[in-house]
């Protein structure tokens, strides 16, 4: 799971759902794409939310891991959408399935807290990534780190 990158604020002019990313947030998102590719980040899906914030997120992110996969819109990922939804989706997938996941808070917060089964799941910033495997928290990594945070092992 993705928090999308740093984005421009609303405006009248500019409603939610069109805010695209700062100069600053691009940079963001393709700083996280080049760290996620050394660290067990092979996906079989890029799932985004349809705004435009997290689809440039997920664009940038998926230049910087040298991955090949198309972005998917994944309207499940938006912010008004229930998460036990995308969760069933998820569900879905072949056991093998490896899906980055890139949407909002307090959402994204929401779906980790279903998928490891702990009311509560810490949120992400922006730009951060937290790896989820057969239920557990495995790590988190934020655009800037050298590492990931080792939650589990």
């Amino acid at each position: 799971m993705i928090r999308h990158a740093k984005a421009v604020d609303e405006t009248l002019e500019l409603p939610d759902h069109a805010r695209h990313l700062t100069p600053h947030g691009r940079v963001q998102a393709k700083s996280l794409g080049d760290r996620l590719r050394w660290y067990d980040c092979e996906p079989t899906h890029v799932w985004s939310s349809p705004l435009v914030r997290a689809v440039q997120t997920a664009e940038l992110l998926v230049v910087g891991l040298g991955c090949e996969k198309p972005v998917e819109i994944m309207p499940l990922l938006a912010p008004y959408e229930s998460p036990r939804d995308l969760v069933a989706a998820l569900g879905k997938l072949p056991a093998e399935a490896v899906v980055i996941a890139i949407g909002h808070e307090p959402g994204l917060s929401a779906v980790g807290a279903l998928l490891v089964g702990q009311f509560d799941f810490p949120g992400l910033d922006k730009a951060t990534a937290a790896r989820i495997v057969d239920g557990q928290l495995r790590w988190r990594f934020a655009w800037n780190a050298e590492a990931p945070e080792i939650i589990a092992g």
